[in-house]
């Protein structure tokens, strides 16, 4: 798919969301740029380059006449990192280019909610329950604890300028982004753009690595095996940042996992056994300069184009772990490389191999636990079920992404024509995807556990995939029939639906008000709803959506009441939060609501 067709189809995915989002409830009109952050921040968290737990909310004040702006935020599951986001929408269906100073100014203006927020000043102001006051206290109680800040303008305008310098806010690095229409494409499109990274290994190590270098006299590329200082791999990541990580399917985690935090041990306790203990990392670039080490063999002098496509995790440890503690002595680190360097002359052929190389140079330890599974007998079902099973109009579908991106894959590969792709996104909109941890959003939330749904999307998938391997797998050892999927599916349509209703109703907290909300349903009427009629309509009833307006005002209430001053996203995690909703008195349901038996 070309960038302009791109374009077209991610504005039309805009437009078909805010029109969902209208047809779906009485209130205001969504905010164009935030829906556009949606879909941006979505398909950034599946590709790994921000947290999956990421929140959209439209923030803009002034200052001491300083213009302070957030479009969304994401922060780690361990809270030692952050991601701020700041949006400029035109909508237009054609290419237009954003000048530099324009993102650069949005940067800046993102920039200084930061500031504000580390200084206690947004906090002083901001209301209590606006959407944006969580991150501005976590920011200002919390900022010296944070190994990472990010900022990402994101544009659906072209951009000359896909970064900026970085800058220091109270001795902290901000690394600033930019992740325009065309940055987006190419995840998208799988192949992931290589910046023009040039590293002089004369510059960084002091000369030329010592290598095995094998030219490709048959293949569309070289190859070489090298060591690497860590201390060279430690400023590259410093200089560079995540762009050295573009090409590569995850992101760092955080140094208190299991893999990084062994990392983070070797290079305190048994720097000179690093290489020994490592498998290192793989490198692509476009192209490699040699020359001689100082005994006269071969050696990499520099390297253009150069992309760390595994051993991210690796790379980031290093540079985390000598920042946390000082003390780490790099210089006794050696990092064992694999180098590639392209030479096709098809640039679609050269990104195709890179995103190969990627995805089989991590194949062997995946970062999210929802990848690990995607094997199981379970989501195989659920994909089978989902590509043979139609709606009532017989011509519909709903869409289980069991990997990763695999509906952007078939979007690509079935709609080859405009009117084939228009047709594809009719009948299985994106609206109707449903990823595997979506899925155990809906259904961990159905059987009332929406503390454990609190916890972010890859944690309540963790308990979800607990429960299936306990008593439950053993029920589901038989393959899913069509009527069990339709009920899955159906839980979901609910959860949509509530999530359209209360969106609009609340400034904060919508998402933790929509978990309790669907499982206060469940947990009164559960066993009384029909949900063989709401896949037949594909909806829920007038009657049915007033309940949930009613009870979603009581619910809010009772989050704010029962969490006592606490952090209403934090509350939100506890069992006793869930004991104080589901015992709550609430107003009693008309009889008139079809769905109910």
């Amino acid at each position: 798919m070309e960038l302009s067709e791109f374009l077209l189809q991610t504005q039309m995915d805009v437009r078909a969301e805010i029109g969902d989002r209208l047809a779906n409830s009485d209130g205001a009109s969504p905010y164009n740029e935030s829906v556009f952050s949606e879909i941006v921040m979505q398909h950034m968290a599946e590709i790994g380059m921000t947290f999956p737990d990421y929140r959209v909310c439209h923030y803009t004040a002034k200052l001491s006449n300083a213009n302070l702006r957030l479009s969304g935020y994401a922060v780690s599951e361990e809270g030692d990192q952050i991601d701020l986001f700041v949006c400029i929408y035109a909508g237009s269906d054609n290419l237009v280019p954003i000048p530099d100073s324009d993102t650069k100014t949005a940067a800046e203006q993102c920039l200084r909610f930061l500031a504000n927020c580390i200084n206690g000043k947004l906090v002083a102001t901001m209301e209590k329950s606006h959407e944006s006051y969580d991150l501005a206290l976590t920011i200002r109680e919390c900022y010296d604890k944070l190994d990472q800040i990010r900022i990402y303008v994101l544009t659906d305008r072209q951009a000359k300028a896909k970064n900026f310098k970085s800058r220091e806010v109270n001795g902290k690095t901000i690394k600033l982004e930019v992740m325009d229409i065309e940055r987006l494409h190419r995840h998208w499109s799988e192949g992931k753009p290589r910046d023009e990274l040039v590293v002089n290994f004369n510059e960084v190590s002091g000369g030329p690595l010592p290598c095995v270098y094998v030219p490709g006299e048959m293949t569309d590329y070289d190859y070489a095996l090298t060591v690497i200082p860590g201390e060279a791999l430690r400023f590259v990541y410093e200089k560079y940042g995540a762009r050295l990580l573009e090409a590569n399917v995850r992101s760092f985690l955080s140094a208190t996992g299991k893999v990084n935090k062994g990392i983070r041990d070797t290079l305190r306790n048994d720097p000179e056994r690093f290489m020994a203990y490592n498998n290192g990392i793989v490198v692509v670039a476009d192209e490699a300069y040699l020359g001689k080490t100082l005994d006269g063999n071969t050696g990499i002098q520099w390297l253009k184009g150069m992309q760390i496509v595994n051993g991210g995790q690796t790379t980031a440890s290093i540079y985390f772990s000598k920042k946390r503690s000082p003390e780490i002595d790099l210089s006794r680190v050696r990092v064992p490389a694999k180098i590639i360097v392209l030479h096709s002359p098809d640039s679609a052929t050269e990104e195709a191999l890179i995103s190969d190389i990627s995805r089989y140079a991590n194949s062997q330890n995946s970062v999210k636990q929802s990848d690990l599974s995607a094997n199981k007998p379970f989501h195989v079902d659920i994909e089978k079920l989902s590509l043979s099973t139609y709606c009532p109009d017989g011509i519909g579908r709903w869409f289980y992404e069991r990997a990763s991106g695999s509906y952007n894959t078939m979007l690509g590969r079935e709609g080859t024509t405009a009117a084939r792709l228009r047709d594809l996104k009719a009948a299985i909109p994106s609206s109707r995807k449903i990823t595997k941890t979506d899925l155990a959003k809906y259904l961990n939330t159905w059987d009332c556990k929406p503390h454990l749904v609190s916890l972010g999307s890859q944690k309540n998938f963790e308990r979800f995939m607990e429960t299936l391997s306990g008593e439950q797998e053993q029920s589901l050892a038989q393959p899913i029939d069509v009527p069990t999927y339709k009920k899955m599916i159906a839980k979901g349509i609910v959860f949509k639906k509530t999530q359209a209703i209360v969106r609009p109703m609340f400034p904060a907290f919508q998402g933790n008000v929509v978990i309790y909300l669907v499982a206060l349903l469940s947990f009164r009427l559960g066993d009384r709803i029909d949900l063989d009629r709401i896949w037949n309509n594909q909806d829920i009833s007038s009657e049915l959506r007033l309940l949930l307006q009613t009870w979603a005002k009581e619910v809010n209430d009772v989050l704010y009441q029962s969490a006592g001053g606490k952090m209403i996203s934090e509350w939100a995690k506890k069992q006793e939060c869930w004991d104080s909703v589901r015992n709550a008195k609430y107003s009693q349901p008309q009889k008139n609501i079809p769905e109910i038996r």
